[in-house]
């Protein structure tokens, strides 16, 4: 089993993100991925892999924001609610020479229930 580096597995995080960003039925199932809010795991399974795993936020349409008072009768904010917003957990492979995402797959609820694949 070969070792791969934090600023590697980094490097694979981006490429996926990239890669959910830009697919049409990703951003229609899903939503827009928003950011990753942290990464649970990475190394190479087998030579020549490099596996990711981490949770990212998919922010699918409406606003989410509240008018919330501000103190002393200065209006109202714009304050983001995180409506609408979900967290799921992407599970990558990705070809360790080529950069090129292998296999994606994002599971909503943990992997209890319905799970999207990246169609490479």
């Amino acid at each position: 089993m070969a070792q791969i580096s934090e600023a590697e597995a980094k490097k694979g995080i981006d490429k996926v993100v990239a890669a959910l960003r830009r697919d049409k039925a990703a951003k229609q199932e899903l939503g827009n991925l928003t950011k990753v809010n942290n990464i649970l795991g990475y190394g190479s399974p087998k030579a020549g892999q490099i596996a990711v795993r981490f949770n990212a936020s998919f922010k699918k349409g409406g606003m989410g924001l509240s008018s919330v008072p501000l103190p002393f009768g200065l209006g109202q904010s714009n304050e983001s609610e995180g409506r609408g917003t979900m967290v799921g957990q992407v599970k990558a492979s990705l070809d360790e020479k080529s950069g090129k995402v292998v296999e994606c797959s994002v599971f909503r609820d943990l992997g209890y229930g319905r799970a999207f694949n990246l169609k490479v």
